[in-house]
């Protein structure tokens, strides 16, 4: 089961999508297809390793959904369909490189080592998602659309500036997006940047088919990845629901702005087959066919194809790998209802540096106002909540 990965300079480009219209190392029947650009040189461990990442990542998403139906989150944004293309581009990054994400990032932060609960305080409304972003060289999520890439361009040109670019050690940034945000200036002034100063950054768009509920092709006249070039970087396309593929390319680019190449934009062609969140009601803008269609794509059935059909592991493995993502959706759905409730007062903690008059007058009425609701050292059990029984309010 070894592959040699072929020695090449070319760069990223429209020559390696000319044959299928991406690249793409993996069919959806599980058959294993190379490319001359790209290829990649994996053990049997390794590519069971993605078919564990991907129906783990899955199942924490399918059980973070359960949990807003029930009452239990505020919110959240499903990466269903898009387990490929998060998988292979986070298992792309190495240790040093530094990753700025959307708010669907789930599997991305999964790759970092980022507890998939910290997701869920934040959607919770426990927190409001802060974190140190070098426990896991992972940075905080970005609700503002677009906004991430500015960031990972200014951190990018910071990593210049340190020297810490030049050498198969250097740093690389990858900066996430979706094809929505490629209409916003922030994303198209962050692209100006690091052109301009060539930075090590990798702008990973996820074309997941619908901004919300426009298509792409209400978007753009031409694939995404071709903007790139309207900028002075080079852009590929790659079949996100191929993890073999989004790996190759994404750790390429990466390498190749370590290396002082510059920026690079690579638009992964996958399908969201969930609700843009689950705020959403996908139903009145597309058809079942359409999803149906996708679904034969789906990510994790061609990569337990191919490690059927090439007898990288048997049904014991895959039974392990379910039992654990049991175990893994028991415990998230655990410590979810066991986060206690922040105490009302706390939204003003961390609101600035330091104290502020002004602030200090705010909380003090909003203080005194809540104090009028409750008597003086009681408590009121919610119990008619499942799991909240015993909060403060």
């Amino acid at each position: 089961m070894s592959e040699s990965a072929p020695e090449t300079s070319r760069p990223l480009g429209e020559a390696a999508v000319a044959e299928r219209g991406f690249v793409q190392l993996l069919t959806p029947e599980g058959e294993r297809v190379h490319d001359s650009d790209y290829d990649v040189h994996l053990t049997d461990a390794e590519y069971r390793g993605f078919f564990r990442d991907l129906v783990l990542v899955r199942r924490v998403d399918a059980e973070a959904t359960a949990l807003q139906r029930q009452g239990q989150l505020g919110l959240w944004a499903s990466l269903l369909g898009q387990e490929a293309a998060q998988i292979g581009s986070g298992r792309a990054l190495r240790p040093q490189d530094m990753a700025f994400p959307t708010y669907r990032e789930h599997g991305v932060a999964w790759c970092r080592g980022v507890d998939p609960l910290h997701a869920l305080r934040m959607f919770r409304g426990v927190d409001l998602g802060a974190t140190d972003p070098h426990a896991h060289n992972f940075a905080m999520y970005a609700i503002v659309i677009g906004a991430q890439c500015l960031h990972a361009t200014g951190y990018a040109m910071g990593v210049q500036k340190d020297g810490k670019v030049g050498g198969s050690d250097g740093e690389a940034v990858i900066a996430y997006l979706g094809d929505g945000a490629t209409s916003q200036g922030d994303v198209n002034e962050a692209f100006v940047w690091a052109a301009a100063f060539a930075a090590p950054v990798v702008f990973f768009c996820q074309n997941n088919q619908y901004a919300i509920s426009a298509p792409t092709d209400r978007q753009t006249r031409v694939p995404l990845y071709r903007r790139a070039a309207g900028f002075g970087f080079p852009g590929v396309r790659v079949d996100g629901n191929d993890v073999l593929a989004t790996y190759a390319v994404t750790r390429r680019a990466l390498d190749d702005a370590r290396n002082g190449q510059g920026p690079a934009f690579i638009e992964a062609f996958t399908y969201r087959m969930g609700a843009h969140t689950t705020s959403d009601d996908p139903s009145r803008y597309r058809i079942a066919a359409e999803l149906e269609e996708w679904r034969l794509r789906d990510p994790i059935e061609r990569l337990r194809s191919f490690l059927v059909r090439q007898q990288v592991a048997d049904q014991s493995f895959f039974d392990e790998v379910d039992a654990e993502a049991d175990a893994l959706a028991a415990r998230v759905r655990a410590g979810c209802l066991e986060m206690p409730d922040p105490e009302p007062v706390s939204i003003f903690d961390h609101v600035y540096a330091g104290e502020q008059p002004v602030l200090r007058k705010q909380r003090e009425a909003f203080t005194e106002y809540h104090s009028e609701f409750l008597p003086s050292g009681d408590e009121i059990e919610r119990s008619t909540v499942p799991g909240r029984e015993g909060s403060r309010r």
